[in-house]
């Protein structure tokens, strides 16, 4: 780790924590910043009444930041991290928990993320933010809520609600890079009484990937050319029955060339680049009734359908590069006979087809159905969920004078939930005492079958099927310390299932077999914050501390396969268990209004992650201790420091600067990032209903890592294991005209 990481960190703490600093009488009248609802939640509540770690972006600072996709806010949101080993974020970690990879076909997300209560779990690639209301971040368990998918914490995509008015609106922007955006949206009354309200948005993102494929001679190999479309309707069939349909669909063609032998950043010379794409079609229907003067009836039913292709030249190189070098060329005994021309080919390919389909049935009491003399609010629930997926993988190789191998697997899996859970909300004075639990059944399936040349063709087959009860959920206090204060403290318990691994061939790694199967994953939260919005609101702050014990932590690992020339590229993906980890640290945002016109805003996330006593084996009888290192993608800090102006005449100016500490990149190794530090500048004017933006991202063209292997995959250097790294998007500068017609 960086030894200076710690100035840098306290200056970021000391901003973001020291805006009222800057205050000063003025006899400006000013006008109080918009009340955030958290809308995740089994009720919306006000940000600052809710006793848990939440981060909620409105569309405003959505707009002011100019983020295009969920990854680009990352770094506004305390203790979040993501695993960038694809073409957008679709993996992420928060307080260092959460998922690094997905190759096997038996998904299992240990962060929630969520479009419109359409379940998209590990599936963060369709998180655009365009006409997107706000984004809302819960950290630390919310197994009430969401169940076991949700262990580390829970991110949800909140999209623009449909009104009465009539509203339409057009953006473009343009950029290096080759960008082209385009974005519209339009929504308003449907019939004369207002009880049909619709909105629609559709979006085209298109640019070439920051990569050149000296190769090939393209700059397009890396390229993303994503659509996006929503449609949200609601109905007000009765004075007592609300219905709301959403329909999301993405589109996402994006190129996978995004590693080099040499890890520049910049360029790559494979000859068959990669694909990363994904295709979601997705529907959600929620209906509350007002059932009884008691209580009111919700369900949530969602469905999403997603197909996935992601696949790369895994030799990062071409045919030509590797003539150009001497490899050692070995007998059946592995005893060097001589050197040839190197000859190395790898492809490897997966498809992947997703059906998600989720019903949640609720009771929640109102003012009339309070019990205890009317101090305490009430729910009651039944959710039920099956996750399916279908898996085609297609593995090519080829090593010296040998033929190609080529491997195909198919594969089947599906997941059932069914659940019930409850919560009690008893206001008593200052007070208020929360508990809430979840009870869940959760069984799995899996079949594969494949052929594999080199053994002649050999057919094989395996199944696996689990099945276990879990249970979590929450006890928490709050207390007002005056209309605009509170203090809070909260247990919650989170859990994620067990399962199998699909890719452990104990035949030819016996030793392997204890990791055909791992155990359920159990953490308990230890939580205590403050919220507070002052000055009449134009002042807020958030503070949350925390302590996680994880118990039977699940961790991703792999072995690779072969020595000398025989498969280095494959690996064995399992998930194993470590002992346990404990992770601690601090979340703090705020928000200040110097004048109305003058916005500052920070945010800061520390963490101390480490594994409490973890072994693990990383080759044939080689180990790694990670007893007492710190978990893979956890940097020890986060944050972003910001401010908006907007001048009486219009013209407005937005800078913000953000960085993350230092981080391993995997599990397997020691191999740690680089921190970095990454500069956003917009200027703009804004009229009425029109308005104009320069801006610039990663203006210091920081070079910063965001996937880092450390492994053996160059012949010429005998195999020995080398540091590679993704880096993450370079400088783009552009233009954005927005029109809007309300």
């Amino acid at each position: 780790m960086k030894n200076n990481k710690y100035s840098v960190l306290s200056a970021a703490i000391a901003t973001a924590l020291s805006f009222p600093a800057f205050a000063a009488d003025s006899s400006e009248e000013r006008q109080p910043m918009e009340t955030l609802m958290v809308t995740a939640d089994f009720r919306a509540t006000e940000i600052d009444k809710v006793p848990a770690s939440i981060s909620v972006i409105g569309k405003q600072q959505l707009e002011d930041d100019g983020g295009e996709n969920f990854q680009d806010i990352l770094n506004a949101i305390p203790n979040i991290n993501w695993s960038g080993g694809s073409s957008r974020a679709r993996y992420f970690q928060i307080r260092g928990v959460g998922d690094q990879e997905e190759y096997e076909g038996a998904p299992n997300s240990s962060v929630g993320f969520f479009v419109d209560d359409i379940d998209l779990s590990g599936l963060g690639m369709a998180s655009n933010l365009f006409d997107i209301d706000q984004v809302e971040v819960l950290r630390g368990p919310q197994s009430t809520l969401f169940g076991g998918n949700a262990l580390a914490g829970a991110i949800y995509l909140k999209s623009a609600e449909p009104t009465a008015a009539t509203e339409a609106g057009v953006e473009v922007s343009v950029g290096t890079d080759d960008l082209l955006t385009i974005g519209a949206y339009a929504g308003g009354s449907m019939n004369a009484d207002d009880t049909l309200l619709g909105r629609i948005s559709v979006q085209s993102h298109q640019q070439n990937g920051f990569m050149d494929n000296q190769y090939l001679g393209r700059d397009d190999t890396n390229a993303r050319d994503e659509v996006s479309a929503k449609a949200k309707l609601r109905w007000y069939a009765t004075d007592k029955l609300q219905a709301d349909l959403t329909l999301i669909h993405g589109d996402f063609d994006n190129g996978y060339d995004a590693w080099s032998l040499d890890s520049n950043g910049e360029n790559t010379y494979t000859d068959r680049p990669g694909k990363d794409t994904q295709t979601t079609n997705g529907a959600g229907l929620s209906l509350s009734w007002e059932a009884h003067k008691a209580f009111n009836v919700e369900t949530i039913t969602s469905f999403a359908d997603t197909e996935q292709r992601h696949a790369y030249d895994g030799d990062w190189s071409n045919p030509e590069y590797w003539a150009g070098f001497e490899c050692p060329i070995y007998d059946d005994n592995w005893n060097h006979i001589g050197d040839a021309p190197c000859v190395y080919d790898y492809w490897w390919d997966k498809t992947a087809e997703r059906q998600n389909f989720s019903q949640d049935v609720r009771l929640l009491s109102t003012e009339d159905g309070r019990l205890f003399n009317g101090t305490t609010d009430w729910l009651v629930g039944l959710y039920y969920n099956r996750l399916s997926e279908d898996n085609s993988r297609y593995i090519e190789d080829r090593y010296a004078d040998e033929l190609p191998r080529k491997r195909k697997l198919y594969s089947d899996y599906s997941a059932d939930k069914v659940s019930a859970f409850g919560q009690l909300d008893t206001y008593i004075g200052n007070f208020h005492y929360s508990l809430g639990v979840r009870v869940e059944s959760w069984s799995a399936d899996y079949f594969s079958d494949g052929t594999d040349s080199e053994k002649l063709g050999e057919d094989f087959s395996e199944s696996h099927s689990h099945d276990e009860t879990l249970w979590g959920g929450h006890i928490s206090v709050s207390y007002a310390l005056d209309a605009d204060q509170q203090i809070y403290a909260k247990i919650s318990r989170g859990y994620k299932a067990g399962g199998f691994n699909t890719d452990v061939d104990t035949k030819t790694y016996p030793e392997l077999s204890q990791y055909l199967a791992y155990d359920p994953e159990t953490l308990y939260n230890y939580e205590i914050g403050h919220s507070a919005s002052l000055l009449d609101g134009d002042l807020t702050t958030r503070v949350a501390a925390f302590f996680m014990d994880r118990d039977d932590q699940q961790v991703d690992a792999s072995i690779q396969e072969g020595e000398g020339s025989e498969s280095p590229g494959d690996f064995i993906l399992y998930t194993a268990n470590a002992t346990s980890s404990t992770n601690y640290g601090l979340e703090a945002s705020a928000s200040y209004y110097l004048t109305q016109n003058l916005e500052f805003y920070g945010s800061v996330g520390l963490l101390k992650a480490t594994y409490d006593s973890y072994i693990i084996e990383v080759k044939e009888d080689v180990f790694l201790d990670l007893s007492g290192r710190e978990l893979a993608h956890a940097p020890s800090y986060n944050y972003q420091l910001g401010a908006t102006w907007r001048g009486d005449t219009g013209f407005f100016a937005n800078m913000n600067l953000s960085g993350m500490d230092s981080f391993y990149y995997s599990d397997s190794n020691d191999f740690v990032s680089d921190d970095y530090h990454l500069l956003n500048l917009r200027l703009g004017y804004e009229a009425d209903n029109w308005s104009v933006y320069l801006w610039g991202r990663n203006l210091t063209d920081e070079e910063y890592g965001v996937r880092g292997f450390f492994f053996g995959n160059e012949p010429n250097k005998d195999w020995a294991d080398q540091q590679y790294v993704r880096y993450g998007d370079p400088r783009q500068l552009g233009i954005t005209f927005r029109y809007d017609y309300f």
